[in-house]
């Protein structure tokens, strides 16, 4: 009888995540589900995995082999990362402006009308790049810098894969736009950042400004907080859920971000005065 009710228990957990899972494919944004990666979770599911796989094997498969320089390959990519980050600014800041977006409370604009596709448009476009980034886990370990991949570089690339999955696929525009703004902004100061390191040492007189950068993310991730926060409190008809998923995930990039600051800027002067 115990063996049953297990049986039974189990076969109906199955059928509730079934369920869910068509609940998840069938409640997206219609506008949205056709475009690349948005339909269903399993293609970025799949991607994640794999990522997460060349992460753990990557640096083994690579103890026979010498560092890749990749230096023009790592320059092309690092602009073309800036050029798009400018485009996805321009599209986030002049879409809402045309369709006067609040930055209190907004929510999605679902209809086909053109500035509500532009926003869907822009949004997915943000999403994608996040696909993209991924590349920037690959490029240290065939380039042999493990130093890099630290839980604060896999957590953040793997949760905004996933967390612009869910804004493609469910909110596509609305408060979300202004998360996708500012990322965008500071990933154009990021990435020019990395391009000009790629170039080499003789560049290193040059990039005196990584510990603003730092502060760059930080200032923007509280931005997100009290601009997600603010609608806990009040009346918005942009889904709840979001704001509070939001607010949690920058809580957790806030403390990653502020120990990273701490062990790379000032750690290392406290000791030195000490």
């Amino acid at each position: 009888m115990r063996h049953l009710l297990q049986g039974s228990g189990m076969a109906s957990t199955w059928q509730k995540i079934q369920e869910f899972y068509k609940w998840a494919l069938e409640n997206g944004d219609p506008r949205t589900d056709p475009w690349l990666l948005v339909y269903s979770p399993l293609p970025v599911t799949l991607l994640f995995t794999l990522y997460l796989v060349f992460v753990a094997l990557g640096p083994r498969l690579m103890r026979k082999w010498e560092p890749l320089r990749l230096k023009g390959l790592l320059t092309a990519y690092n602009l073309t990362l800036v050029a798009l980050s400018i485009y996805m600014f321009y599209e986030f800041l002049v879409t809402s402006v045309l369709a006067n977006y609040s930055y209190l409370c907004q929510p999605v604009d679902y209809t086909q009308s053109k500035l509500g596709m532009r926003m869907a448009r822009v949004c997915w476009w943000f999403f994608f790049s996040k696909v993209i980034e991924l590349l920037d886990t690959v490029f240290f370990i065939l380039r042999k810098k493990p130093e890099q991949v630290t839980f604060l570089h896999v957590y953040h690339h793997g949760t905004m894969l996933f967390n612009w999955w869910a804004g493609v696929k469910y909110v596509p525009g609305g408060q979300a736009f202004f998360i996708g703004m500012l990322n965008s902004f500071v990933h154009i100061f990021m990435y020019l950042y990395y391009g000009l390191a790629s170039l080499g040492p003789q560049m290193q007189r040059y990039l005196w400004w990584k510990r603003y950068l730092t502060i760059l993310q930080l200032c923007q991730f509280v931005a997100i907080a009290i601009h997600s926060s603010y609608n806990l409190f009040t009346e918005c008809p942009f889904p709840k859920g979001f704001n509070i998923a939001v607010f949690l995930y920058i809580l957790s990039l806030i403390v990653l971000f502020l120990n990273f600051y701490y062990w790379t800027y000032t750690r290392g002067k406290w000791e030195k005065l000490t």
